[in-house]
């Protein structure tokens, strides 16, 4: 309300021209830049759940405010030019909040502040450090930035981390750990699971209550920039896919001597990065065993199935088969030893609909921010098409449902109750199984 109102004082009433004019011009800038965001995210697939009018709003808001400092600034007063420039990031920050409510990114001020200010994560230490902190018993895990060479996959990808439980520093040489990758959805950093998932902390209170043991979990980074949406292919946005198969994992491997047994090794995904999980391992079954898909799509998406495959695949229909989870495991036959969670988010408009076991809401249910179908009412959701094909490849799978928004707040609470199950599937050490 503040923007307006500032907005409001910087247009002012002013002359005859102006009004008539300036005014008119402003406001159709305004109206421009709201329609190109809205074509530019459409053009690319960036979400399949559409974003709330007031998203829009605010940014042709912004985009006014931009034409009347820019138009009005040499004819105002020098009060107004002052007011005209406070108004910019008024109303910038006015269209960021709205977006952060549609996405859910940032929970809490501190979270968004930390991520802005690039500030340290809980528990970093420099890879440098690690050496000085073996033959300890820290109480927490700690949080190792990590630049993983590229070589395989040419893949331009942001800093990545690495979770080392209290175990692993424990003795001379560090244990042959499972391991779990972690992805986040679109619009996505690496560190997302740690600020807005809060997924280290359930990892050290996890550990803190069996000795120290849990998993190596490594958040890494399959967009490359915060709106590339790859799906985790290769293809015209980059080779992700190589680079978590042929980059990541035999990185982690070798510099944190983890185990590099496939039935020791899982993924993780929210949103986008279920959707990931679940192809990773299909496609994979050589190198992960275990998935956990939290409201992920069918397959990789970035709009109709034909824009897919333009916007993903560069035009090659082949690599959409090669990359769809069902039409890649009817196509391997039998699995041996694969096992999967999938997660499903009931709208709470819907939560009287019998549609399986439910569980209690998720807290604060804010924003939504990734491909899922909770939306979608004509036809079976993607988790029990997925589960149901799994298991006809002899893939032990399970269909968990939670009353909640497709919001970050429930990627954490589902990785919280799947947590206990995921460190026995892989082996965890003192893990119950």
């Amino acid at each position: 309300m503040l923007a307006v109102v500032v907005l409001l004082v910087v247009i002012g009433w002013r002359n005859r021209r102006w009004r008539l004019l300036w005014v008119p011009v402003s406001v159709a800038f305004g109206a421009l830049g709201a329609l190109a965001a809205w074509m530019y995210m459409n053009s690319e697939g960036l979400a399949s759940d559409p974003a709330p009018f007031r998203l829009w709003l605010w940014i042709g808001v912004f985009a006014t405010s931009v034409a009347v400092a820019t138009v009005g600034f040499r004819s105002a007063r020098w009060w107004r030019r002052g007011v005209s420039l406070l108004a910019i990031p008024l109303t910038l920050l006015a269209a960021l909040v709205a977006l952060n409510t549609w996405v859910g990114y940032y929970p809490t001020v501190q979270a968004a502040w930390g991520a802005i200010s690039a500030g340290p994560l809980p528990n970093e230490v420099d890879m440098s450090d690690l050496a000085g902190l073996r033959n300890s018993n820290p109480a927490t895990g700690k949080l190792v930035p990590v630049d993983i060479p590229a070589d395989a996959s040419g893949f331009k990808h942001r800093g990545e981390y690495v979770y080392l439980p209290p175990a692993w520093f424990a003795g001379e040489t560090p244990p042959r750990l499972p391991v779990v990758m972690m992805i986040a959805g679109e619009f996505n950093t690496p560190a997302d699971w740690v600020r807005t998932g809060n997924a280290t902390k359930m990892i050290d209170d996890y550990a803190a209550s069996h000795a120290g043991q849990a998993p190596i979990f490594v958040f890494v980074d399959v967009a490359g920039s915060f709106n590339n949406d790859t799906e985790c292919v290769n293809g015209p946005r980059g080779n992700a896919a190589d680079h978590l198969t042929e980059d990541v994992r035999p990185y982690v491997v070798s510099e944190f001597d983890s185990s590099p047994d496939p039935a020791n090794w899982a993924v993780v995904g929210w949103s986008m990065g279920g959707t990931c999980a679940v192809d990773l391992t299909v496609m994979h079954p050589d190198l992960f065993s275990t998935f956990v898909d939290i409201a992920g799509d069918h397959g990789p998406t970035a709009g109709t199935k034909q824009q897919t495959i333009d916007r993903l695949y560069g035009g090659d229909a082949a690599q959409w088969d090669a990359f769809d989870p069902r039409t890649v495991m009817a196509k391997h036959g039998p699995y041996t030893g694969v096992t999967g969670w999938f997660e499903d988010a009931i709208p709470p408009a819907d939560a009287k609909k019998p549609s399986g076991p439910k569980r209690p809401t998720a807290d604060t249910p804010t924003g939504i921010g990734g491909h899922d179908d909770v939306t979608d009412d004509d036809r079976e959701g993607a988790a029990q098409d997925l589960c149901a094909a799994a298991q006809r490849v002899q893939i032990s799978c399970s269909i968990h449902q939670m009353i909640s928004g497709h919001t970050w707040q429930f990627a954490s609470r589902t990785f919280s109750d799947a947590l206990p199950w995921l460190a026995a599937q892989i082996r965890t050490p003192g893990a119950a199984g």
